[in-house]
This record gives structure tokens, sequence and C-alpha cells, in this order.
């Protein structure tokens, strides 16, 4: 196995560069995700960061959700360095960035809390459910438009809409999962 690299999925985020002008993440999803696509890869996320010099992250991920490696990474900056240029989605100068969303990745599609169901998760809400905002616990899955998790104080149903945040915990069964080693059992309450 290669050395791993870190990736990631879309948000719909809008910044401003330098020169004023927004810059939509979601806009550049749409330039880049059917190239990456065709070459088998998945956008995790688009994201802007950086107060100074701007940096523009890709977070990717392999469809046949083998491990990203380096060459993984690089083959995709490369591609994505041509549609932009041709593009021109950012007015200024940036650092383009591109990583595997790594072993504690976010979460950021509604599949994620399918794929990862007996994964221990963080989920930060930008509103409060039971007068809390933040949970931690074993996710279940989801159910319609809400996400299943056992919590420390039992099960909690938390509505998509409401989620700002989520990402996997490092747990020695994430670990083992990823390693392909025989996997967890998951909790049926």
């Amino acid at each position: 196995m290669g050395p791993a690299a870190h990736f990631l999925f879309v948000l719909s985020f809008v910044s401003q560069d330098w020169t004023g002008l927004p810059i939509d993440t979601s806009q550049i999803a749409e330039i880049i995700e059917p190239s990456l696509d065709a070459m088998g890869y998945r956008v995790v996320r688009v994201a802007v960061l950086g107060a100074g010099r701007m940096t523009l992250q890709i977070m990717a991920e392999r469809r046949d959700e083998a491990a990203m490696t380096v060459e993984d990474c690089a083959e995709i900056s490369r591609s994505v360095s041509v549609l932009l240029d041709v593009a021109d989605p950012i007015a200024s100068a940036y650092t383009l960035e591109v990583s595997s969303p790594g072993i504690d990745r976010p979460l950021v599609r509604p599949e994620d809390y399918d794929r990862f169901a007996g994964f221990e998760a963080k989920i930060e809400l930008s509103q409060p459910v039971s007068g809390r905002k933040r949970f931690r616990g074993r996710l279940l899955g989801r159910a319609g438009d809400h996400v299943r998790l056992i919590a420390e104080t039992g099960e909690v149903d938390v509505p998509l809409s409401a989620i700002a945040r989520a990402k996997l915990i490092l747990t020695d069964d994430l670990i083992a999962h990823a390693q392909g080693k025989p996997g967890i059992t998951i909790p049926t309450h």
C-alpha cells in the first residue's frame, strides 16, 4: 500500500478573494467534478482557506474506495490546474491544495452517514436539538432526513439540515476498517 494522503467533498461556500470578488466553491466543484469523476475520483469538499495568500483546497477520494496515494493527488492536481486555468473562476493568486479526506474524514454528503454507520462521529449543529449543539456517538445511519446516532445520553435523531459540521473520530475500529481488517459489529440500538 502506497503513502496515504488526505482528501475532501463539496461545500457550498462563498468567500472573497483579495479583489473583493466572491469565490463560489460550488461553481468550482461544478467545473472539476465531471473530469475527476471520469478519472475515477469523487470530490469530497472544495474549500477556500487563508487570510493571507488564499488556498483552494480540493479534497477527493477514489471511487473504488482504495487508499489515496501521493500519485493520485498529483494526478488530480494536474487536472484541476488545467481546468481552473481555462475556466478562471478565481481572479487572484492562490495555492492549490489537493488531499484525501483521511481516516477521520469529514462527513459532508447525506450518504456518508449510511456509508460510515457503526463508526464514532462528532456532529456540530447550527441550531440546538434537545438543548444541545454538539453530539458525539456511534452513527446508526439515516432515517429519512435525519441522522441517527447513539450518544452518551442514548439514541438521538439529528436533522440533516441542522448539521453545520461532522467528522469521523479516529478509533481502533476505524483504523482496522481503513486497513481492510475484519469489520465491526454495528449496534442495533
